[in-house]
C-alpha cells in the first residue's frame, strides 16, 4: 500500500513555510504521494450542492485560500526528492488543455518525472459561470482533453481533432520525462467510475464506504473489460482515515493508495498527525 497527504494545499500548508515543512516531514516519514485541491473561485451564496459531505457545503467556507496547485506543486517540488506531486483533483473542463499540458509538462521536467494527474469534471456551475467555461458537457469535454494531452505528450508532431478540442501538427516542448503522465479519474458516480475504466491510469472515487465504493469498482472494472483494458493496470486511490482496520478492508477491495486527510490546523500538528499515521498503518506500507 502507498500513503499520500491529500487537501495538501488547504490549511497549515498555504503558507511557504507551512508547504515546505509538512512536504518535507511528509517524505521523510514515508509518504509516497501528496494530493492538491483546486477552486480558481467559490462564489458567495453558491447553489450548487457539494456531493462531499451531508451539508452540501464545502468546509473551511467560501474564504478559505486554496493556492493555485500546480503553482504549489512546483514550490513543493523544489523541496522534496520522491515525492510524488499530484492534483486530486484538478478541474480540467475550466483549463485549455493545451496550456494545461504544457505545464504539466514542465513540472514533471523540473520534478524529475513526479507528477500525477488526477482530474474531476467539477460540481460547482457559479464557478464555471465565474470563468467563462461552459458547465454543460463537461464530461465529454473532460475526455476529449485527456486525449489531446496524452497526444501532445507523447508525439513530436501531435494532431488531434475532437468535437471541443483540435489541433494540427502543434508541436509542443519540453515533453514528460517519460512522454506520459499517469492520469487518475476522480469522482464519485456511475459516469465516473466509466470514464476511469475507459480513460484512467488510476480511479480515485470521491468515496470510502466499502459498500459505497464495492458498485463504483464492479462499473470500472466492467467498462475497463469493454474497452479491451486490464482492469487490474489502472491504480486505485481511496480516502480514508488512520484506522487500521478500516484501511485493511480498503486493502481486501483492491486499494493501491491510501491518502489521508491532513491532522490539525497548524503545522506541528499535521506533522504529529504524519507521525501517528505512520505508527498506525506503517507495517501495512510499501516504498
Amino acid at each position: 500500500m502507498k500513503l499520500g497527504l491529500m487537501f495538501a494545499n488547504t490549511g497549515a500548508m498555504t503558507t511557504p513555510e507551512g508547504a515546505a515543512e509538512v512536504a518535507r516531514h511528509a517524505e521523510q516519514a514515508g509518504f509516497e504521494s501528496i494530493w492538491t485541491v483546486e477552486h480558481v473561485v467559490v462564489p458567495a451564496g453558491y447553489e450548487s450542492t457539494y456531493p462531499y459531505s451531508r451539508s452540501g457545503r464545502m468546509s473551511g467556507g467560501e474564504d478559505a485560500p486554496i493556492p493555485d496547485p500546480l503553482i504549489w506543486l512546483s514550490f513543493v517540488a523544489a523541496h522534496t526528492e520522491r515525492l510524488k506531486l499530484a492534483t486530486g483533483m484538478l478541474i480540467l473542463p475550466q483549463r485549455s488543455p493545451l496550456i494545461t499540458a504544457k505545464e504539466l509538462a514542465t513540472l514533471d521536467v523540473l520534478s524529475h518525472g513526479r507528477v500525477v494527474l488526477g482530474v474531476g469534471i467539477g460540481w460547482l456551475r457559479e464557478e464555471f459561470e465565474a470563468i467563462g467555461a461552459p458547465f454543460k458537457g463537461r464530461g465529454h469535454r473532460t475526455e476529449e482533453s485527456i486525449e489531446a494531452m496524452r497526444v501532445l505528450w507523447a508525439e513530436d508532431r501531435p494532431s488531434y481533432h475532437g468535437k471541443t478540442v483540435a489541433f494540427h501538427d502543434a508541436r509542443m516542448w519540453p515533453k514528460p520525462l517519460n512522454r506520459r503522465i499517469p492520469v487518475v479519474l476522480g469522482g464519485h458516480g456511475e459516469h465516473a467510475a466509466r470514464r476511469a475504466g475507459r480513460l484512467g491510469d488510476g480511479f480515485f472515487p470521491g468515496r470510502s464506504v466499502p459498500d459505497e465504493v464495492k458498485p463504483l469498482l464492479a462499473i470500472m472494472r466492467e467498462e475497463a473489460e469493454k474497452a479491451g483494458r486490464d482492469p487490474a493496470s489502472i491504480e486505485l486511490t481511496l480516502g480514508a482515515l488512520p484506522d487500521r482496520g478500516f484501511v485493511e478492508q480498503l486493502l481486501e477491495m483492491g486499494a493501491d493508495r491510501i491518502v489521508l486527510a491532513p491532522a490539525g490546523r497548524d503545522v506541528d500538528s499535521v506533522k504529529a498527525g504524519i507521525d501517528q499515521a505512520v505508527d498506525t498503518l506503517g507495517a501495512l506500507v510499501t516504498a
